[in-house]
């Protein structure tokens, strides 16, 4: 039984509680953050320090806003225990690379979480793409501006994932990128970007994401020799065209997906990595570096 604390209880510190006390094989030992909003059956901190003096835990997730992400992971490190932290790893690739070399030098686990690795259309799609060529891979992620985001732009907040996502289905790195963005809503970071990349191996991707848009969108389309794929993220679904026959029709496949949601798979990988040592798909600090120093381009 893996005892778990819990930092943060904003909208998505709440869905991680929620999962985590639906999962065997795990006890939520102690929840933090600055304000009690809710009534818990667990102990309640508002202080970090106190919480880890007082508490036996294994692991903590950590789910603050992006500016709080080294100096809780840090104390959490120095006090030996092994970390979640929501994405991205931190706000500055220096702040990254630190959580990386303490968790080096404490032996322990750290994981980041880009859930939409876990999102199982993501992994239908992987499926279908073993031993095929890619040609190109585009990913739209839009929607209106969400009120909860204050501390950083759309490419640390949205881009983030898309870019972690690229190297994911496709296995391959980026080798060359264009960011193009811009503010029109935003007081404080840009609201609006374009990103194009060249991968390895000669494919082209790119990421169109804003909070411009009334409504939410989803979507991951990848060109390969053989096919076309569709795969909406949150409808869960993944569409296959053929290649074009001589008549310029096609055939259209509904490829099968296992319907769950995201964050229960995710958490349910923590857990084995926390009891095996075996990532199953988790991002890795380096991972959430590398998408930090591309979202970050000035290029």
């Amino acid at each position: 039984m893996k005892r778990i604390a819990l930092i943060g209880l904003g909208s998505m510190g709440k869905n991680h509680y929620r999962v985590l006390k639906s999962l065997s094989g795990v006890k939520v030992v102690a929840l933090c953050d600055i304000e009690k909003r809710e009534n818990y059956e667990e102990p309640f901190y508002s202080d970090v320090d106190k919480m880890l003096e007082n508490e036996s835990i294994d692991a903590a997730m950590i789910v603050v806003p992006t500016f709080l992400h080294k100096e809780i992971a840090l104390k959490c490190l120095n006090k030996g225990v092994d970390i979640f932290i929501e994405k991205p790893v931190a706000s500055t690739i220096d702040d990254g690379l630190e959580i990386e070399r303490v968790a080096k030098e404490k032996d322990l686990k750290v994981c980041v979480g880009y859930i939409e690795r876990f999102n199982p259309v993501v992994e239908a799609l992987k499926n279908e793409l073993k031993d095929r060529d890619i040609y190109s891979i585009g990913i739209t992620r839009v929607g209106p501006f969400p009120p909860r985001i204050a501390d950083v732009g759309i490419l640390t907040d949205l881009a983030v994932h898309d870019i972690d996502l690229i190297r994911f289905i496709t296995g391959r790195e980026i080798e060359k990128k264009s960011i193009f963005k811009s503010q029109k809503i935003n007081f404080h970071h840009e609201d609006n970007a374009i990103l194009s990349f060249q991968l390895q191996d000669d494919i082209v991707a790119s990421i169109i994401t804003n909070w411009l848009t009334p409504f939410r969108k989803r979507k991951i389309e990848v060109a390969t020799k053989k096919g076309y794929f569709e795969a909406d993220l949150m409808g869960q679904d993944l569409v296959e065209y053929s290649e074009y026959k001589t008549n310029n029709s096609y055939v259209i496949r509904n490829c099968f997906v296992q319907k769950e949601e995201p964050l229960v798979r995710e958490l349910r990988a923590f857990l084995r990595y926390l009891k095996t040592g075996e990532r199953s798909g988790l991002s890795s600090v380096k991972d959430s570096i590398i998408t930090l120093e591309i979202s970050s381009y000035q290029g």
